[in-house]
């Protein structure tokens, strides 16, 4: 293993679905003397961190102080409006928060912590209309975003290879679809095991309603991802200071399929449904991610079959549900 001492990495948005994944992968791939300083908008006490600090990465001036007090070696930015839902309904706060936040962090990285590697987080959707092809994605693709979320991440991204000119040390991370134990119904796995689940303890009649089930995505697991960030701060010293890597697993899966996987293992006869409301045909029918380059210079791999990350978001939900307590 690298040396990890004297590594100390300051996590933005920790308090999301991916934060205590990455808080385990840098554990894991750097070694326990890893120092992780977790930081969200909401702070407060979490199970994985201890504590979180609170941290707006649309307030420059906080931003500015926390780098100063952590003195990080690597920041993991990972705050960010999440689901693609809420990026829409709010288009203003989506740029602040994406675009204005990540530039928050860079320049306090510049200007307080020049020695520091930032880790960006995008997003595969920034390829967008690339992505009709049909073939492969990899870092050299266009990017033709096409909704708030994937132009405010692709903004946010052409924005920090602007900065690397200017000393930044800066890797891009571009992750493809991922899911795991933990997300919230906003996704599409984790709403298809939910509703699974409520069926299952009778508080819901045997029936998913659907729409366009035929589009096709690349997967992977939750802890996949984690172990590409993980890696990342670990190679920086390896890397150029303003290195792209896609994470994905380059196998698309339908839609359809994965809802039949969940459904073959649930406890009771579940019928599915179109929705005419919810049958919009995809705007992106198939999208597959190339990581060759993160296998070759960050000696990533997914590590965890799809099936097992389907079967565990399923026993995730069955435990959620059995949690809420009855009216």
């Amino acid at each position: 293993m690298k040396e990890a001492a004297g590594m100390r990495v300051l996590i933005t948005g920790a308090n999301g679905f991916v934060g205590p994944y990455v808080r385990d992968a840098l554990r894991s791939v750097c070694g326990d003397g890893v120092a992780v300083a977790a930081t969200s908008k909401d702070g407060g006490p979490h199970p994985a961190f201890g504590q979180v600090e609170e941290l707006d990465v649309t307030d420059p001036a906080a931003v500015q102080d926390a780098i100063v007090r952590h003195r990080p070696s690597h920041v993991i930015h990972l705050a960010a409006v999440a689901a693609l839902g809420a990026a829409q309904a709010d288009p203003r706060n989506t740029w602040r928060i994406h675009v204005g936040g990540a530039l928050n962090v860079a320049n306090a990285i510049i200007d307080k912590a020049p020695g520091c590697w930032l880790v960006h987080v995008g997003s595969g959707l920034v390829y967008g209309e690339s992505a009709k092809t049909g073939r492969p994605l990899d870092e050299g693709t266009l990017l033709a975003p096409i909704d708030d979320y994937a132009v405010t991440k692709a903004a946010a991204d052409l924005a920090l290879g602007a900065l690397s000119r200017q000393g930044l040390k800066c890797v891009r991370m571009r992750p493809f679809n991922h899911t795991g134990p933990g997300q919230t119904e906003a996704f599409a796995v984790p709403a298809f095991a939910m509703q699974i689940a409520r069926i299952e303890a009778g508080l819901a009649p045997p029936v998913i309603r659907v729409g366009n089930l035929d589009a096709r995505r690349d997967f992977l697991d939750v802890r996949d991802i984690a172990d590409a960030y993980a890696r990342a701060v670990l190679n920086s010293r390896d890397l150029a200071p303003n290195s792209i890597f896609n994470v994905a697993s380059g196998v698309s899966w339908r839609m359809g399929d994965i809802l039949d996987r969940l459904l073959a293992w649930s406890s009771v006869k579940i019928a599915t449904e179109q929705d005419p409301l919810r049958l919009r045909p995809s705007d992106l029918p198939c999208i597959v991610g190339d990581a060759t380059r993160a296998r070759t210079l960050l000696g990533w791999a997914p590590g965890h079959s799809f099936e097992d990350t389907l079967a565990a978001v399923l026993e995730d939900c069955r435990a959620r549900v059995a949690e809420v307590p009855e009216a």
